[in-house]
């Protein structure tokens, strides 16, 4: 049985990544691959690991409409599954972005997320640049736009997962900054064990080095997924 994980394949080839997408597929609900990847290998990967299972294209859209709109059109071209948009572009930006990707996918099912506030920020970053010191209320407000947007989800830390549920319940919860007891936080700063962000209501969650960079990848996403499972049938 699949987890919902979303393996985040930050890895430096395309090969790479279709055997790691090969080998995990039977224990994962999908692949993330992210601006190294579209930007070194290309987002022709998109296309190829699409063949193996479904595909999140963190993108992370943010300009005019009409720009985001053509660059979703491709990435559903290539066969993305999901496609991420900063919330922070507006809600005209996020509708675009939703048309934009359901012309290039044809009729396939696809989603745009919404994404809030990075989960390597914390208050002291947000007050830095002028937004405030409680990045929940941020996730707020942008749940809010992307709810009135019409799009599928957000990706935001596991912190707020709840405060999204309660403006925006529809709304899929994509959750980064996932770390397994005894890993290191690295870059991130808003994190959680998968267990609490299972308990806290997480839809899919995001999970790169703890699986990709383990001696055995598989059994890295299997034991996850078993803890998972456990948690969600308590």
């Amino acid at each position: 049985m699949t987890a919902p994980i979303i393996v985040a394949l930050d890895v430096r080839t395309a090969e790479e990544a279709l055997r790691l997408a090969t080998r995990l597929k039977p224990h994962v609900a999908g692949f993330q691959i992210g601006l190294g990847v579209l930007h070194g290998p290309g987002p022709g990967v998109v296309g190829a690991l699409a063949r193996v299972g479904p595909v999140l294209a963190d993108a992370k859209l943010h300009d005019i409409p009409s720009q985001v709109r053509a660059a979703a059109r491709r990435l559903g071209e290539y066969g993305a599954r999901w496609i991420t948009v900063h919330a922070s572009g507006g809600q005209r930006m996020l509708e675009a972005a939703r048309e934009g990707l359901a012309e290039g996918a044809a009729g396939r099912d696809t989603g745009v997320l919404a994404i809030t506030v990075l989960t390597s920020l914390d208050a002291i970053d947000l007050t830095a640049v002028g937004l405030g010191d409680r990045p929940g209320r941020l996730v707020s407000k942008m749940a809010r736009v992307a709810d009135a947007a019409g799009i599928e989800g957000v990706v935001c830390s596991p912190q707020e997962i709840r405060v999204v549920a309660e403006v925006a319940p529809r709304l899929l919860t994509v959750i980064p900054g996932i770390r397994p007891d005894g890993e290191a936080a690295a870059d991130q700063r808003r994190v959680a064990t998968p267990e609490e962000a299972i308990v806290r209501g997480a839809d899919l969650l995001v999970i790169g080095r703890p699986i990709v960079d383990a001696p055995d990848p598989e059994a890295a996403a299997e034991a996850i997924g078993v803890t998972i499972r456990a948690v969600a049938a308590e």
